[in-house]
């Protein structure tokens, strides 16, 4: 077997291939590179020849979950003839936002192409394995892991007699964010020990920030709710979780919380259709609900003064205007804006800065606050993660910054011996870094 990890130094855009000795090729994500700041990145696999020559021989490509940086190329692909294969939800979701950029000029061509292509899309289901390859030859089994994209996945890969683990994106601080290690324990070890583990390191450059739950976020939210009657929240519209963290801020249940009965949870018509998509999940999922601002436009605007509000905005000249709208109805006094996105897009002293979003946030003379939690895996999780999973053979780490170093994790010699960051073949296995 071959492991080819490209581009897997960097945060983002990394591609995974497993090859087997008879000659089936899958990969594991293929994303675009993150955005340089206010600019799209240059990524190589914009050029056909590069896409083709890359993808040459591979059958099946799984996306581990829907964020731009691991699925963005799926029109050029689809032209090639591979199949392509994400979790359903996932494909709802992604297909709810292509129908939306439609209705921008600059997007509508590209979104139109990326809706007839997700048709083609194959859904695959947690904890069924499948076979692929074009020798048939390699059994892949997704199974569920908690990550700011809801439904993304973790793959069990097994060829040549091999057990690769490959993690994709994931925490252990989300709502569902404890049942990734039960997995690992109770469905992936008895079925074999695990011969190599693939897994992100996103956080390890950012050892001083702070990882709070999305739980501890909520209350933190509530609290906040408590001293401003209204609030104006740039968050993901497809971090569902976050969605969810905002949703029971604004809306608790507890019977000490009944004062609060009346604010309104805001949102526009394409987070509604997201929203939609989210009660498709068990649990408190079911129950987030939103009032449209679009819907009966005037009587909302009567409306969300008197109540008081938390209204999810996006930075765009739509909810410029719609901003614009309130603030004349409102105490800016009451009023907070609170930014619910990693920071160093805000940064304006960083290389990620991205300057309309910095503007966006700053635009009006409120109070302002970051509130905020990673989707990436802690340093503690990703020890507890590789301590269980023990892999004999391996470990690859991937989607970090080139000076992150997994050798600095709490983890026994032994596995930081099997740490492998450059080419090399190891027990019949053998790994690329390209």
């Amino acid at each position: 077997m071959t492991i080819t990890i490209h581009r897997g130094n960097q945060i983002g855009g990394c591609i995974t291939q497993i090859e087997s000795a008879k000659g089936s090729k899958i990969q594991i994500d293929f994303g675009h590179n993150l955005p340089d700041g206010d600019k799209l990145a240059f990524d190589k696999y914009d050029d056909p020849k590069e896409l083709e020559q890359l993808l040459d021989g591979v059958s099946d490509i799984y996306y581990t979950h829907y964020h731009g940086d691991h699925i963005g190329f799926e029109n050029q692909i689809h032209q090639l003839g591979i199949k392509q294969h994400i979790g359903k939800l996932s494909l709802d979701i992604v297909r709810t936002l292509k129908r939306y950029m439609k209705n921008a000029p600059l997007f509508e061509l590209d979104a139109t192409r990326s809706l007839e292509t997700f048709d083609k899309f194959i859904a695959y289901t947690a904890n069924k394995t499948e076979t692929v390859g074009e020798h048939k030859d390699i059994e892949i089994t997704p199974f569920y892991v908690s990550h700011s994209a809801i439904d993304a996945h973790m793959f069990l890969i097994h060829c040549d007699d091999k057990y690769v683990l490959h993690t994709g994106d994931f925490r252990d601080h989300g709502y569902m964010g404890g049942g990734m290690l039960k997995v690992i324990q109770k469905l992936i070890l008895p079925r074999h020990p695990i011969d190599v583990l693939i897994t992100e390191g996103t956080m390890l450059s950012r050892g001083s920030e702070k990882v709070m739950s999305e739980k501890e976020l909520m209350q933190k939210a509530r609290s906040i709710f408590k001293d401003y009657k209204y609030a104006f929240v740039l968050q993901s519209s497809t971090d569902i979780d976050r969605l969810l963290s905002f949703y029971l801020a604004t809306c608790p249940n507890r019977e000490d919380d009944k004062k609060w009965y009346g604010r309104m949870f805001v949102t526009d018509s394409y987070q509604q259709a997201q929203i939609r998509n989210a009660n498709k999940l068990s649990g408190p999922y079911k129950a987030i609900r939103s009032a449209n601002i679009w819907h009966k436009h005037e009587g909302m605007l009567y409306l969300m003064p008197k109540r008081g509000f938390t209204m999810l905005v996006r930075n765009s000249e739509t909810f410029q205007k719609l901003i614009d709208e309130i603030v004349p109805l409102i105490d800016l006094d009451q009023t907070i804006f609170i930014y619910s996105q990693w920071h160093g897009y805000i940064d304006s002293e960083g290389k990620s800065k991205n300057q309309s979003t910095i503007d966006f946030v700053h635009r009006h003379p409120w109070h302002f606050m970051e509130l905020h939690t990673s989707g990436h895996a802690s340093k503690e999780a990703l020890e507890e993660v590789c301590n269980l999973a023990n892999p004999t053979t391996a470990i690859i780490p991937i989607h970090k910054d080139p000076n992150s170093d997994f050798r600095t994790l709490d983890i026994s010699q032994e596995l930081k011996n099997r740490v492998y960051t450059e080419s090399t073949e190891v027990e019949g296995i053998e790994i690329k870094y390209k």
